[in-house]
């Protein structure tokens, strides 16, 4: 009895973070439109559509059709990219994109499970070239993401990996058992009704500025609302934010197998589900 007891304190816990509308305010993969555009990736038309994309994303979220049409766009669009050069825009640009756009009240959370003993994991169907580096920004311990297939240094167009909806929560149960975490003391929080299935896999589950589908499936369940709307840079705030205690794990190679690095560019929810191995 005693050993059960002492097996069950020292299970540990964790806090899962969707990225987009959580942790950031923007999207994080159209976010760097204007920045890809300046490295001669993409042009001036493809700038205005990414543009309206993020408006209309603010302005109230996407629906899963809508969210396809722009993976399928963002996924053609990156085709052919060269991936040491994606790295270096995004590592030349996300602290003048990113820590501005941060929320108070996201950082507050992570510092306070930090201080609690918990793991802070990104889980995020944004591209892991763009996801990983805002991970090693807020200080998280790991990162999930979405991984695009790279031939010959450069992306292919083809997904090897995207951690969307269900993915997400299979993740999480990946995680539980490889890291020793209790999901009934678990955290995760998320603004998006697809996120669901990773809502349900924790026990301390919580909706973020979260779209009408989730705010009524959180009523319904009794899931506490929280919103979020004070951007700050972190450096402002709480300066030990900016430097992890850890560095970020992209967990999704190792669970998907050899995977190659992503275009952070692409924002990936198609209907298709790769298997969390």
């Amino acid at each position: 009895m005693l050993a059960f007891v002492e097996n069950l304190a020292m299970r540990r816990t964790a806090a899962f973070f969707d990225l987009d509308k959580t942790v950031i305010a923007k999207s994080s993969t159209l976010t760097f439109g204007r920045s890809f555009y300046q490295g001669g990736l993409i042009n001036r038309r493809a700038v205005l559509r990414t543009a309206y994309a993020q408006f209309v994303y603010l302005l109230g979220g996407a629906d899963h059709d809508q969210m396809e049409r722009m993976r399928e766009y963002l996924s053609a669009l990156c085709r052919g990219w060269n991936v040491e050069q994606v790295k270096e825009i995004v590592a030349e640009t996300i602290h003048d994109l990113i820590d501005p756009i941060i929320y108070d009240e996201a950082a507050s959370l992570i510092e306070e499970h930090h201080l609690a003993g918990r793991d802070v994991v990104i889980v995020s169907t944004s591209g892991a070239e763009v996801v990983e580096p805002i991970g090693e920004l807020i200080g998280a311990d790991r990162v999930v993401a979405t991984r695009m297939v790279v031939e010959d240094g450069c992306y292919s167009g083809e997904i090897d990996y995207y951690a969307y909806g269900p993915a997400k929560a299979e993740a999480i149960a990946w995680l539980a058992e490889t890291e020793g975490y209790d999901l009934s003391r678990c955290y995760a929080y998320s603004d998006s009704i697809t996120d669901v299935p990773m809502l349900e896999a924790v026990g301390h589950p919580y909706a973020v500025n979260p779209d009408r589908a989730l705010r009524r499936e959180a009523v319904s369940r009794d899931w506490p609302v929280l919103t979020f709307s004070r951007p700050v840079r972190l450096k402002q705030r709480l300066p030990s934010l900016s430097m992890p205690s850890r560095p970020a794990l992209a967990i999704a190679a190792a669970a998907v197998g050899a995977a190659a690095a992503t275009a952070g560019l692409v924002w990936y929810t198609s209907q298709r589900r790769a298997r969390f191995e």
